[in-house]
């Protein structure tokens, strides 16, 4: 299932940074260009309590824009910042609530600082499994020896196993999915792409305005000296820099599908032409681009 569309959108804070009418407009060109899958999630838990409602816009957006529920794909989040007092039932009834739906096709579980109780959190999810609030399940930057005890426990008690791990992963960040760590289970999980342009750093965007994801491993100021040659190297393709960042992950066998978020029509479509990019350059473009690695001092295994 998670590999029905190549490319998702992210709704990180993004549909509450739009006009609604844009809003819908996008969600309506997004599906008829084939991208159905969409990661939305309630972000009122832990750090991400700020009260957004960027899942309820998407929920009435989709609706407006006349996209039936069995055309696209709701990959939500389920968070351990206060697991397990507030559990995954009890998160599932607000999120899917919100958005106005009975069920997400996947969820992916993650967001943590103590370490999980592994077996009790893959028995919650299976009962929600089971329950058909969710179809399938994920890890989001987990640490490598957690995500090998899931699996291990889920295969030992006969319980859906994680089918894919969603992960900080970019011509900068490259650690954690191409490191041994997640990498012997490449081939099991697939690997969902996420913060492809560093929260707009890659591309140019060197003081976004906006809440962008942790700077994990202080590589930052790295990125933005990579993002000028950057723009040199995608020139020399004749693309743009959001296409070659997204085209380099494209072109990682493990990938099943790239996130990221789009607020106008234009990013878009410019995104859409890293697929074709990557089926024609993407060996090119990964050699090409191999020395802008910032983070190869940071820890694959997650434990950041």
């Amino acid at each position: 299932m998670i590999g029905r569309s190549a490319f998702g959108l992210g709704s990180w804070n993004t549909w509450d940074r739009m006009d609604f009418g844009d809003a819908v407009a996008l969600l309506r060109t997004a599906v008829d260009a084939g991208v159905t899958l969409f990661d939305v999630a309630h972000y009122d838990m832990g750090p991400h309590a700020e009260g957004s409602d960027t899942d309820v816009i998407f929920g009435k957006a989709v609706r407006e824009a006349g996209i039936a529920r069995e055309d696209y794909v709701l990959c939500g989040k389920l968070w351990l910042w206060d697991h397990p007092r507030t559990g995954f039932a009890r998160q599932l009834e607000t999120s899917l609530g919100r958005i106005g739906t009975d069920h997400a096709d996947l969820v992916v579980v993650g967001d943590y600082l103590d370490r999980p109780d592994v077996p009790r959190l893959v028995t919650e999810v299976a009962e929600q499994v089971r329950a058909g609030r969710i179809g399938g399940w994920g890890v989001n930057n987990w640490r490598a020896d957690d995500l090998d005890a899931a699996l291990a426990f889920a295969d030992r008690e006969g319980l859906p196993a994680p089918e894919f791990a969603q992960l900080k992963y970019s011509i900068a960040r490259r650690s954690m999915a191409e490191g041994p760590h997640y990498g012997k289970h490449w081939g099991r999980l697939a690997l969902q792409a996420s913060d492809v342009f560093e929260g707009g750093v890659l591309l140019g965007n060197h003081a976004p305005t906006r809440k962008i994801g942790a700077d994990v491993g202080g590589i930052r100021a790295s990125i933005v000296d990579a993002s000028a040659e950057l723009a040199t190297i995608a020139a020399e393709f004749g693309a743009t820099r959001a296409q070659l960042a997204v085209a380099f992950c494209l072109a990682y066998e493990p990938v099943a599908n790239v996130l990221f978020g789009a607020s106008r029509a234009e990013q878009l479509t410019d995104n859409l032409g890293a697929l074709d990019l990557a089926r024609t350059h993407g060996t090119e473009i990964r050699a090409a681009v191999n020395h802008l690695q910032a983070d190869r001092g940071v820890s694959p295994d997650g434990s950041w």
